[in-house]
């Protein structure tokens, strides 16, 4: 029987302590295809990654929607940060500025890879997923496709759409099976592809 079964899917309607949440978006994805892009040095982005993804945590907690799975002794499995975005999302609190004291040497890489994301984002009334994480020691339990179950659900009753970018071919084979289809490719310099991807609203 999967463990997904006895995971409760959450809203953040109450607060989901920030701290917890940064440690399992760090733990998911500090080892990923961009991530090693943006700092090859496995060190150095084991330790700065908390910091980093904590700028996005808190500006998903004050701009966004979070939900999470919890297993049987109330730990955070998995989690997905919304944004619900009618026109363009604000930058999180002093950005250039946090970015430029935890980047080091992958500050010109980041910039890169914001711009570039920048972009290609759509215009229109949308959902965006920035993050959808799940503890490496939950993974492939089926949390992540309760979590993009569960959002879906609204957006389809709302007749809205969905993008993301995915950063590597399981993942986006994920979203495929999601109703979410490629709509482009970006190309970083030396880098791994990152695919952006649209969901319309399903029936």
């Amino acid at each position: 029987m999967s463990h997904a079964v006895h995971d409760l899917v959450i809203r953040s309607v109450a607060p989901v302590d920030a701290t917890e949440l940064t440690d399992l978006v760090a733990a998911a994805m500090h080892d990923g295809p961009i991530a090693r892009w943006l700092q090859p040095d496995d060190g150095v982005r084991r330790k700065a990654s908390p910091d980093y993804f904590a700028i996005f945590i808190e500006h998903a907690l004050r701009y966004g929607e979070v939900y999470a799975t919890k297993d049987d002794t109330g730990r955070l499995t998995g989690a997905a940060l919304w944004f619900p975005l009618s026109s363009e999302l604000p930058s999180p609190v002093d950005y250039d500025r946090r970015i430029k004291e935890i980047a080091g040497d992958a500050h010109d890489r980041i910039c890169l890879l914001d711009a570039a994301m920048e972009a290609e984002h759509p215009t229109g009334s949308h959902h965006y997923l920035a993050f959808l994480a799940v503890r490496p020691d939950r993974q492939n339990h089926g949390l992540g496709s309760t979590l993009l179950r569960r959002h879906h659900r609204r957006l389809d009753a709302a007749g809205l759409p969905a993008y993301l970018e995915a950063n590597d071919p399981r993942n986006r084979d994920l979203y495929l099976r999601h109703g979410y289809q490629v709509r482009s490719v970006i190309d970083l310099p030396d880098g791994p592809p990152l695919w952006t991807m649209w969901r319309p609203p399903m029936d």
